[in-house]
C-alpha cells in the first residue's frame, strides 16, 4: 500500500495494492498490522455505510471528546468529492480544508484523525460510501460546520439540485464555531 501525504498533519490518502485479472480485482481494504506499519495505530470499533444519490452532500461532521472519532473512508461503488476541514485549534492548518475524489475506480482511501470535520458530495447516483470509526457514535457528542460556508473556500461541485439534510443546513458557520479540539 502506498501512503500519499496531503499537506495536513495526520491526514493521509492511502492507495492499496489492487490485483486485477480477467475475473475482476482483489485488494485488502483493511489490515490492522499493515496500517500500524505505515504509522496508523488506530483501532476501529464501528463500520458505517451510506448510499446517496448524485448531488447529495453529507457533512461537515465530527464527534467531540470523549468520543472523538478517527475514520478510514472509501467508496465501494460510484464516486464522491471527499472533504475534510482541520478543526484542531492549535494546528498550523486550522481552518484549512483538503478535498479529493474517492471512487470505486481509483480505490483511494483517506485516513482522517480526530480533530477534523468531514463531509462529501456524491458525484454519481447510488454511490456507496463506507467508513470505519475509532469510537462508537454518541448523538450528544456530535458537532459540525455548515458545509457551504464561504470562509472555508471549499469548491463543491456545481449541482442543479443539491440534496442536504435539514440538520446539516442548520450547522454553524466556521466563523461562529468554537473548536472542541
Amino acid at each position: 500500500m502506498k501512503v500519499i501525504e496531503t499537506g495536513i498533519e495526520g491526514l493521509l490518502l492511502i492507495e492499496p495494492r489492487v490485483f486485477k485479472d480477467p475475473r475482476g480485482y482483489f485488494f485488502e481494504s483493511y489490515n490492522q498490522s499493515g496500517f500500524e506499519k505505515i504509522g496508523i495505530p488506530t483501532k476501529f470499533v464501528q463500520d458505517n455505510q451510506s448510499m446517496s444519490m448524485r448531488g447529495a452532500i453529507r457533512g461537515l461532521h465530527f464527534q467531540k471528546r470523549p468520543h472523538a472519532q478517527a475514520k478510514l473512508v472509501r467508496v465501494v461503488s460510484g464516486s464522491v468529492l471527499d472533504v475534510v476541514v482541520d478543526v484542531r485549534k492549535n494546528s498550523d492548518t486550522f481552518g484549512k480544508h483538503f478535498a479529493v475524489e474517492l471512487s470505486a475506480e481509483n480505490f483511494l482511501m483517506m485516513y482522517i484523525p480526530e480533530g477534523f470535520a468531514h463531509g462529501f458530495a456524491t458525484l454519481q447516483d447510488h454511490t456507496v460510501f463506507q467508513y470505519k470509526c475509532s469510537d462508537l457514535y454518541y448523538p450528544e457528542t456530535e458537532g459540525g460546520i455548515y458545509w457551504n460556508d464561504p470562509a472555508l473556500g471549499i469548491e463543491w461541485p456545481d449541482f442543479e439540485n443539491v440534496l442536504v439534510s435539514d440538520k446539516d443546513q442548520k450547522l454553524p458557520l466556521f466563523t461562529d464555531f468554537t473548536s472542541p479540539f
